[in-house]
């Protein structure tokens, strides 16, 4: 049994933690708690967006896009080489199997005849049923 992760319990109690704060400060109002934690939330949105300068937001845009697109292309080329590889794989093992079919039965042929042979010899050795 894998050991209980402490992480969701610890997060659990940061936000019911967050939440008390909030109803304290709005004198146990859960709706204007609420609204300040909106408030607080866009104003924490807001304030790291002005000191974020605006050409390194489209920047990162266009350098996400392009990482985007090279990652894409890294996985389409993998699944191309996994497919070529499956095929690949696929038709060694479809020509082994049928070559170890054609030898088994080549076997099985081979041994029928030795049976055959065989049981011919004891019906010679044993006389072929005609008595005096």
């Amino acid at each position: 049994m894998p050991p209980k992760s402490r992480v969701l319990p610890m997060l659990g109690a940061g936000v019911v933690g967050i939440g008390g704060y909030y109803i304290y400060k709005a004198g146990g109002k859960p709706s204007a708690a609420e609204k300040k934690f909106e408030a607080d939330m866009h104003r924490g949105a807001a304030k790291i967006k002005s000191e974020m300068p605006r050409s390194s937001q489209t920047d990162a845009r266009q350098e996400g896009a392009q990482y985007g697109k090279e990652i894409g292309s890294k996985i389409d080329e993998a699944v191309s080489q996994a497919d070529k590889t499956y095929s690949s794989t696929k038709s060694q093992a479809e020509a082994l199997a049928k070559d170890t079919k054609a030898e088994a039965l080549k076997k099985i042929d081979q041994f029928d005849r030795t049976v055959e042979q065989k049981a011919a010899e004891a019906k010679s050795w044993f006389g072929s049923g005609n008595s005096k």
